[in-house]
């Protein structure tokens, strides 16, 4: 790969990073039927953003991929397993974010007489977006993980990025032993703004490599 080539996909690493950050910093928190479709309109917002930054996420991630290929692949499965974690994200971006707002939208002048219908379906998207919420953050803890390890076998990059991916997998282990609910908004927030860090960092030395 080009020195080109690396430039553009670690700035896409980092341009994406930027965006999840200021997504989840514009992220609201949910409620009742009411308070969802009055602030419709940023929930919309955040979501489409945060679906926006996936494939440039993704794209950045190729130019790492490419980065620490040796003959273990090690990264190359990584790449694979962020693909199949950023897919489960836009997807729950796409029911919780966008779908969601739309449909009570249509309610919004009806809601009183139509709430014992509206409240089971509300539910049951929340009920699709959980387990979407935690394939996308098992999912990409075990991409972080494979190229922490890449990292490290390969010294292709500092080692003291490969412990920064090892040191976030033993911090979300922990949260996960004692209980603490990632998938809450705090939670969320606090992991992805984590992520973000990672790969940011990640994003700044694939931009630098001069091959």
């Amino acid at each position: 790969m080009k020195q080109h080539a690396y430039q553009s996909t670690g700035l896409s690493l980092i341009i994406g990073a930027l965006l999840v950050i200021v997504t989840m910093v514009m992220h609201p928190s949910g409620g009742s039927m009411e308070h969802i479709i009055s602030i419709s309109r940023t929930i919309s917002i955040t979501h489409a953003l945060a679906i926006f930054s996936l494939p440039i996420i993704l794209f950045g991630f190729y130019g790492l991929t490419y980065k620490l290929m040796d003959p273990r692949k090690l990264s190359v499965l990584a790449f694979l397993i962020l693909a199949f974690g950023l897919i489960a994200a836009m997807f729950a971006a796409l029911v919780n974010g966008l779908t969601v707002p739309y449909f009570l939208g249509q309610y919004a002048d009806r809601l009183e007489e139509n709430r014992e219908v509206l409240a089971p379906i509300l539910n049951y998207s929340f009920a699709i977006n959980t387990p979407l919420d935690y394939i996308f953050i098992t999912a990409v803890c075990l991409a972080i993980l494979l190229y922490a390890i890449s990292i490290l076998i390969t010294r292709k990059l500092p080692s003291w990025l490969g412990y920064f991916g090892l040191l976030l997998i033993l911090f979300v282990t922990i949260g996960v032993l004692i209980g603490f609910v990632f998938t809450s908004l705090n939670g969320f927030r606090i992991i992805t703004f984590s992520m973000a860090a990672w790969i940011l960092s990640a994003g700044f030395y694939v931009m630098r490599t001069k091959e």
